[in-house]
């Protein structure tokens, strides 16, 4: 494994959390190396990937600059980089605002379990799955709804999610909103407009989706999930 670059990050080419931790990496300035893992191959399940992360997903970040101490979960990935790099609080609250920096925990929390799953599970079944269950889109659909509300009721009040400052708990929501609102997930449901329905929430996700650093990591994300298609075509 090279170590010219500070990180190593095992990722995917189609796996959202992945991206979601170069997001940060990228925002914060901090170099790294990306490792795809094939998962066709079963390569995240292989021991030589094992024994940096157990559970055998991704993604796994290694700091070389750090004794390579390695750590999985995107979650907790972030958070390691916000305490540890990002001092000056570009990206997140001052070392000192403990409301905040728990605040920040609650949001990353609640994409963790909020928003990641049920959008994976309403993707699988509208474009995956073998089967058509209308219920279980039905289910994933409302949940999407569910979040999106959420997300609105803080966000038609303020900026960003802690208030007046854009933090990875922000960026943490990109790559999992993307597919929904590019992809329009959600265009079979009777009178649903994400915009309209939506504004606080779309006009925060437009902001995000401009920053230079985000932007560079969905073309990045894009290019390399259209490669893994064709390259099993």
């Amino acid at each position: 494994m090279s170590h010219g670059k500070q990180f190593t990050l095992y990722s995917h080419k189609m796996g959202p959390n992945g991206w979601k931790v170069a997001m940060v990496l990228e925002e914060l300035g901090l170099t790294y190396e990306s490792i795809y893992l094939d998962f066709f191959k079963g390569e995240q399940k292989a021991p030589a990937y094992t024994q940096y992360n157990p559970n055998g997903r991704t993604p796994t970040l290694i700091d070389h600059h750090n004794g390579d101490l390695t750590i999985w979960e995107s979650g907790a990935i972030i958070l390691y980089l916000a305490d540890k790099y990002d001092q000056e609080g570009k990206l997140s609250p001052a070392q000192d605002d403990e409301l905040g920096r728990h605040e920040l925990s609650q949001w990353l929390f609640f994409q963790a379990s909020g928003q990641g799953p049920y959008f994976g599970q309403l993707r699988w079944f509208q474009r995956r799955h073998p089967e058509k269950l209308p219920s279980a889109i039905t289910r994933y659909q409302n949940e999407v709804i569910r979040v999106f509300g959420v997300l609105e009721s803080v966000l038609s009040k303020q900026a960003w999610l802690l208030g007046d400052k854009c933090t990875v708990a922000d960026i943490s929501f990109v790559i999992w909103n993307q597919p929904v609102v590019a992809l329009g997930l959600l265009s079979d449901v009777e009178g649903m407009d994400v915009p309209t329905k939506f504004p606080a929430f779309y006009a925060w996700h437009q902001k995000l989706v401009a920053r230079e650093a985000v932007k560079k990591i969905l073309e990045r994300s894009s290019e390399n999930a259209l490669a893994q298609v064709e390259s099993k075509h």
